[in-house]
C-alpha cells in the first residue's frame, strides 16, 4: 500500500503535468487514501481537469472535490447570456433531439433538465457546457426514456466489461431495477472504477447508475 505522503506526491505530479492547469493554486490533502482537492481555478473545465488529473493516479481510493471557480471582474458573465449560450451549444448539437433539453442558469451554475432516448446523448449535453465562459458549476439533470427490458440492461453491461481491455470486472456485480443500474464491488485504480460507470450509462434505456464501486489497489 502507497503511504499517504507519496500519495499526495503523486497527486501534486499529476495535476502540475495537467497543461490546462495552473497547479500553484491547488492544495491536496491525503488521507487513508481519500484526496481532498482544495484551491480555485478561472474555470468549470479547469475544475474538471483538476479532478481527472487525481482520478488517474494509482492508489486514490477516494475524492472531495472543494476547488472553487473564481472568475475575474472582467470574466464575469450575465446568467441570461450564459443561458444564451448554452442554449445554442445544445440546439447546434447534431447528436441531441430537437427541444429535449431545457437550460436554467443561476449565478453562473448551470441546471440541464429534460429527457433524451440514450445516456450518451445526456453526457454530450453536460460535455459541452462546462467549457463556456462564465460556466461556474454544471448539474446534469436529464433523464433516460426507459426502453429495455432489465435481464437486458444487465447482459448487455457486462457483456460490454467483458470486452473492455482496461477493465478488470472480476469483482464487481451488477443488478437492475427497472432503469436503475446498481453497481457494487472493488477495482484497482479509479479509472476503472469510471470505465464501468460509462459502460452502465450506455446500456440502452439507463436513467440511473448506483455506483457502490470502492477503489482498493491491492484487489485482485
Amino acid at each position: 500500500m502507497i503511504s499517504d505522503k507519496a500519495l499526495r506526491k503523486l497527486v501534486e505530479d499529476e495535476i502540475d503535468f495537467e497543461p490546462s492547469v495552473d497547479s500553484r493554486t491547488i492544495a491536496v490533502a491525503v488521507k487513508d487514501g481519500i484526496v481532498t482537492l482544495t484551491g480555485h481555478v478561472a474555470t468549470f473545465a479547469q475544475k474538471v481537469a483538476v479532478e481527472w488529473a487525481a482520478k488517474r493516479v494509482k492508489g486514490v481510493r477516494g475524492l472531495a472535490q472543494e476547488v472553487k471557480v473564481q472568475t475575474t471582474a472582467d470574466a464575469v458573465e450575465a446568467d441570461d447570456e450564459i443561458a444564451r449560450r448554452v442554449a445554442d451549444l445544445i440546439d447546434w448539437d447534431t447528436t441531441l433531439p430537437k427541444n429535449a433539453v431545457k437550460v436554467q442558469v443561476t449565478e453562473g451554475h448551470v441546471l440541464l433538465v429534460g429527457e433524451v432516448d440514450w445516456a450518451y446523448q445526456r453526457l454530450a449535453a453536460g460535455r459541452g457546457v462546462r467549457n463556456l465562459r462564465g460556466v461556474r458549476d454544471v448539474v446534469n439533470q436529464i433523464t433516460v426514456k426507459p426502453a429495455v427490458e432489465p435481464g437486458d440492461i444487465r447482459r448487455r453491461i457486462e457483456d460490454a466489461l467483458q470486452r473492455q481491455a482496461q477493465v478488470d470486472a472480476t469483482h464487481v456485480r451488477v443488478a437492475v431495477d427497472g432503469a436503475r443500474v446498481h453497481l457494487d464491488g472493488k477495482v484497482r485504480a479509479w479509472f476503472e472504477r469510471d470505465a464501468i460507470v460509462r459502460a452502465a450509462w450506455s446500456a440502452p434505456g439507463v436513467n440511473a447508475v448506483d455506483n457502490h464501486i470502492t477503489v482498493a489497489p491491492e484487489a485482485t
